[in-house]
């Protein structure tokens, strides 16, 4: 992250949030909310991108050491996943001995979650409603525009697009993958192969292949031999979603979007009440 500069007014800060959304970029807005030894700085900003196109960040907190500690610490805020949370200053910087109750509020800047859904069959339509009804910007894709019909799919935010041309429109639609998940549920060999290839090189943040362990290998393997890079492969979810014991297209889609989720939000995907059958167990043996 590069070093923050001093000052900068609200409409600033506004103004560049409104450019990061637009773009598709992600950023983190830090804000100052308790500050026993400066009062007086409460409420103050500072604005930090991921990507350092833009220059330094946008703001200041009120003092140039904790400027350049919460730029630092930006990073590590936007590995975790986690959408906001308030931090004492003495637990990223406890070097700053002088800031250490300080507490700063970070919140994730970015676009509401974004899937592309490559094939519309009973599945993909399916996991397109769901992904609706989770709040998520939804792009459908298929080669058969009577799969596509708006009475389908009333809701407006699920944008249709029919396509010749599998790859062309997957790589128009996800473009560099930021912030976009991408499920290829398509009803074969072909066309599966053609919406990884498109996006393999993208930085997506989910990549999800429906089929079978053979047919998904049989599409990999096919990515491999024409040089896609095997660590890009290891990043595709093949066979796609989560093990829920799925067998209709709704409990399909439920699955898949568990997974998404889980990578989004850092999730381990696993039982909630696990602990407590282990506990059981322990006592048991004792």
């Amino acid at each position: 992250m590069p070093s923050p500069v001093n000052k900068a007014d609200p409409s600033s800060i506004s103004s560049a949030i409104s450019r990061i959304l637009q773009e598709g970029s992600i950023a983190v807005l830090a804000t100052l909310i308790e500050a026993p030894a400066s009062a007086s700085s409460v409420g103050a900003k500072l604005l930090v991108e991921q990507s350092s196109a833009h220059g330094t960040p946008i703001g200041s907190l009120g003092h140039a050491e904790l400027d350049h500690a919460v730029a630092r610490h930006a990073a590590s805020f936007l590995a975790s996943k986690e959408e906001t949370r308030v931090f004492h200053t003495k637990e990223f910087a406890p070097q700053l001995v002088g800031y250490a109750e300080t507490q700063i509020l970070f919140e994730r800047i970015q676009q509401e979650p974004r899937i592309v859904v490559c094939g519309a069959g009973h599945v993909g339509a399916s996991l397109a409603k769901l992904a609706g009804l989770m709040g998520y910007r939804v792009s459908l894709i298929d080669d058969r525009a009577e799969f596509l019909n708006r009475e389908l799919f009333p809701d407006e935010n699920i944008e249709l697009i029919a396509t010749d041309s599998w790859s062309g429109a997957v790589r128009d639609v996800v473009g560099d993958g930021r912030g976009v998940s991408v499920a290829v549920v398509t009803r074969g060999h072909s066309e599966d192969e053609q919406c990884v290839r498109a996006i393999i090189g993208t930085q997506a943040d989910y990549i999800g292949l429906i089929g079978s362990k053979r047919r998904t290998n049989i599409v990999l393997g096919r990515l491999r031999d024409t040089g896609a890079a095997e660590t890009k492969l290891e990043g595709v979810r093949a066979p796609i979603g989560l093990d829920i014991g799925a067998v209709t297209p709704e409990e399909v889609a439920l699955a898949i979007m568990a997974e998404i989720v889980a990578v989004r939000r850092g999730g381990k995907g696993g039982s909630l009440s696990a602990w407590r059958r282990t506990n059981v167990r322990v006592k048991g043996k004792g």
